[in-house]
C-alpha cells in the first residue's frame, strides 16, 4: 500500500501520521501521479495549524511535487502514462501517490530534474506572476524583497537581477545575507539589526522603490510602506511572522497614495492558458541558467515533522524536497 502523510487534528508538527492508504483511481479529468519528489512550503504549516482550513479532517497536506503519470481519469488529453509531470496547486501531496486535476499538471522539460521540478514549481511560479503579473519589473527598477534567502526570494532575486533590476533583500542573519549576495542581491539589509526603512531609503538616495514584496507579514509592516516612493506598490503575498492586522485603507494615502495587493498564485493558475505561459516562462529561465534552483535540503517523507519544524523555525534556506 502507497503510504502519506494524515492529519486527524490541527496542531504542532507531531499531528502528521506517517501511515498506509489506499491506492486511488482517478476519476473524469484527473490523473494519479507516482511521485519522485515532494515540495515544502509554508502554506503547507498554515493548513497543518489550522490557520488555513483544510476541506475536511483528517487530510493530506502539501501542494507541491514531480513525479510520473501512473494512471489517467477519463477524458484526459494531452498526457500519456510516463509522463513527467509536476504541479503547484495539487491537494495531498506528501504521499507516495496522489490524484490532481490534469488541469493543475505541467510537463517537465528535459533537462529539469524531478526534485528541481518539485522545488520550483510553487515558489518559482511565485515569484512569476510577483516579477511579471502584480508589478511587471522593469530594467532600472529599484525593488525590495523581505526575506531574500528563502525559498522564492533566493529564485525571484535572481530572476528579477536577469530582468535588469537593482535588488534589495532583507535577510535574519550573517549566513543568510552571503546566500543572498549570491543569489543576485545586490544590497542585503539584516533586519533585526538595523531600521530597514531608513536603510532603504539611504540606498536609494532618499526615492525610495516602486514595489516592496513581502512575504513576512506583521514583523516588516508598516514599515514596508515607509520604503516605497509615491504611487509605489505594497505587495503582500504571505506572513510567515503572522498575519498583517488592523490594515487601514487611510494610511495609503498618508505615505504617498501607494497601492496595496494581496495576490495569490491560484488566483493566476486557476486560468490553464495562464499557468500554461507562467510555466512555461518559469522553465525557460531555468534552462537557461539565468535562474539556478537551490535545493539545499533533501529529507524522507517519514521524517516530515522535524521538517515543518525546521520550516517554523527559519533554519531552512532555499527549497526543502522530501522523498518518498
Amino acid at each position: 500500500m502507497p503510504k502519506a502523510i494524515r492529519v486527524y487534528e490541527h496542531g504542532g508538527p507531531e499531528v502528521m501520521a506517517y501511515e498506509d492508504v489506499a491506492t486511488v483511481e482517478p476519476g473524469p479529468g484527473r490523473v494519479r501521479v507516482r511521485q519522485t519528489a515532494i515540495g515544502v512550503n509554508f502554506i503547507d504549516i498554515y493548513f497543518r495549524t489550522g490557520a488555513y482550513k483544510p476541506a475536511s479532517l483528517p487530510f493530506t497536506p502539501g501542494k507541491e511535487g514531480a513525479g510520473e503519470i501512473a494512471a489517467l481519469g477519463e477524458g484526459v488529453t494531452g498526457f500519456q502514462i510516463g509522463d513527467r509531470v509536476a504541479y503547484a496547486a495539487g491537494e495531498g501531496t506528501y504521499a507516495e501517490e496522489v490524484i490532481i486535476p490534469a488541469k493543475d499538471v505541467v510537463h517537465v522539460p528535459e533537462g529539469v530534474d524531478d526534485a528541481t521540478a518539485a522545488a520550483m514549481m510553487l515558489k518559482g511560479l511565485t515569484a512569476e506572476y510577483l516579477l511579471h503579473r502584480t508589478y511587471k519589473v522593469k530594467p532600472g527598477d529599484t525593488i525590495l524583497f523581505h526575506a531574500a534567502a528563502g525559498g522564492v526570494g533566493l529564485i525571484l532575486s535572481q530572476w528579477a537581477k536577469h530582468l535588469g533590476a537593482t535588488v534589495i533583500g532583507t535577510v535574519g542573519s550573517a549566513e543568510k545575507a552571503e546566500l543572498a549576495r549570491a543569489h543576485g542581491c545586490d544590497h542585503v539589509i539584516l533586519y533585526r539589526d538595523e531600521d530597514f526603512a531608513a536603510r532603504v531609503r539611504e540606498i536609494t538616495g532618499g526615492r525610495g522603490v516602486p514595489v516592496v514584496y513581502d512575504g513576512v507579514g506583521k514583523d516588516t509592516f508598516p514599515a514596508s510602506l515607509d520604503c516605497l516612493s509615491p504611487l509605489g506598490m505594497f505587495v503582500s503575498f504571505g506572513a510567515a511572522s503572522g498575519p498583517v492586522d488592523n490594515f487601514s485603507l487611510g494610511l495609503l494615502g498618508q505615505k504617498g497614495s501607494l497601492f496595496a495587493t494581496r495576490p495569490s498564485l491560484f488566483a493566476h493558475a486557476g486560468n490553464r492558458a495562464t499557468l500554461e505561459s507562467m510555466a512555461e516562462n518559469l522553465f525557460s529561465v531555468v534552462a537557461s541558467g539565468a535562474v539556478k534552483i537551490p535545493v539545499h535540503a533533501k529529507a524522507r517523507l517519514a521524517d516530515v515533522q522535524q521538517v515543518h519544524r525546521d520550516l517554523a523555525g527559519r533554519q531552512t534556506t532555499g527549497a526543502t524536497v522530501m522523498l518518498p
